[in-house]
């Protein structure tokens, strides 16, 4: 059978969209007691943006704490706040920020309807219960949360999505100015995410003709951006259209073995997502071999270099929980190796590779 694929409902780009977001939540209070929730991340704490924000009286704006990957615990925390602020259900669920704050946003849209703790759910399609309207709007680009049905969780025993159709935003805002004065290095990493999910989906098992023609747009974006000679401006529009289709891309394939690889190894070393997808593919020649070779050219091309010998303090029992980590992720090496992956890939092997690492 064919996935039936769940698509984000409403799209607008465009700079100075964002000042939309008012109308797009308005048209959604129907009584005077309506009220909704702005996740906005916490750098633009008293920052122009976060005084632009289009609050009611009854609102709530929570600052979301990205210091670290979101966790199941955080989610729960954030849920507990809201429905204490106001039993009544929120009419909508606002992420502002890079791809940590729209996971947020998607977890916690899904917790507010959904009984238990976020960890309860981590897996594939064992959410009941449909969130509350929940929209987008990113101030990074790279990541594909805008546009995935995955929120990345770290809980207690995994970091592993909360996959599910529900989990899709019911509407993104995407305006270019908002991601202008990303840091360097924020940038470069996020956007690097995105380079590997067109490599992974490209390359994998799970590709169609649906997803390959993202893909490649996205990837010949990403190239564009990091290997052409653009301004910052254009480049700021070609990537955040990038991250769009590399998202669309990936939620009709699938990611690979840097992502399964980088799963276990954030866990562990608490590297940012960005940043650990690229510490894994530098090392992954034999699998990606063309594509490593100008993943290389592009970091060296934007004065980049990529971290070495980062598990070297590992102990054996953090390399085991890492193997654990990434086995449980079975469609990215089904993707990678094809249906007889668990003879191409061993618990041995797969340390052996964090060990380069």
């Amino acid at each position: 059978m064919y996935k039936n694929f769940k698509l984000v409902d409403k799209v607008v780009f465009g700079r100075g969209s964002f000042y939309q977001l008012k109308t797009i939540i308005d048209e959604k209070r129907l009584s005077n007691d309506d009220w909704a929730v702005f996740l906005i991340d916490k750098v633009f704490y008293d920052k122009p943006l976060s005084k632009k924000v289009p609050l009611t009286n009854y609102d709530l704006l929570i600052y979301a704490n990205t210091d670290f990957e979101p966790t199941t615990f955080y989610v729960d925390e954030l849920t507990k706040k809201i429905k204490d602020y106001n039993p009544k259900l929120p009419i909508a669920v606002v992420g502002i920020g890079g791809g940590s704050t729209m996971d947020l946003a998607k977890a916690v849209s899904l917790m507010l309807t959904n009984e238990g703790s976020a960890a309860d759910y981590q897996g594939w399609d064992l959410i009941k219960n449909p969130s509350v309207f929940h929209i987008a709007v990113p101030t990074l680009s790279g990541t594909g949360a805008e546009v995935s049905r995955t929120t990345v969780l770290t809980g207690p025993l995994k970091k592993l999505g909360i996959n599910s159709d529900y989990t899709v935003f019911n509407q993104i805002v995407l305006d270019p100015d908002l991601i202008a004065d990303v840091p360097v290095n924020q940038r470069f990493y996020t956007a690097m995410d995105c380079y590997i999910h067109n490599v992974e989906a490209l390359t994998g098992s799970y590709i169609n003709s649906f997803a390959r023609a993202f893909g490649e747009k996205s990837y010949e974006l990403c190239k564009e951006v990091f290997l052409g000679n653009l301004s910052r401006e254009d480049a700021d529009e070609k990537l955040m259209m990038a991250s769009l289709m590399g998202g669309l891309s990936i939620a009709y394939s699938q990611v690979g073995v840097c992502h399964a690889l980088s799963y276990g190894l954030s866990y562990i070393l608490k590297t940012r997502h960005g940043l650990s997808n690229c510490i894994v593919f530098n090392q992954l020649e034999e699998y990606y071999p063309e594509y490593v070779i100008e993943f290389k050219e592009i970091v060296a091309r934007n004065g980049f270099e990529i971290p070495l010998n980062v598990t070297k303090n590992c102990n054996e029992e953090e390399f085991e929980k890492m193997v654990d980590i990434s086995l449980v992720l079975v469609p990215l090496w089904e993707n990678a190796l094809g249906k007889n992956w668990k003879e191409k890939i061993s618990r041995e092997k797969i340390k052996e590779l964090l060990k380069k690492m």
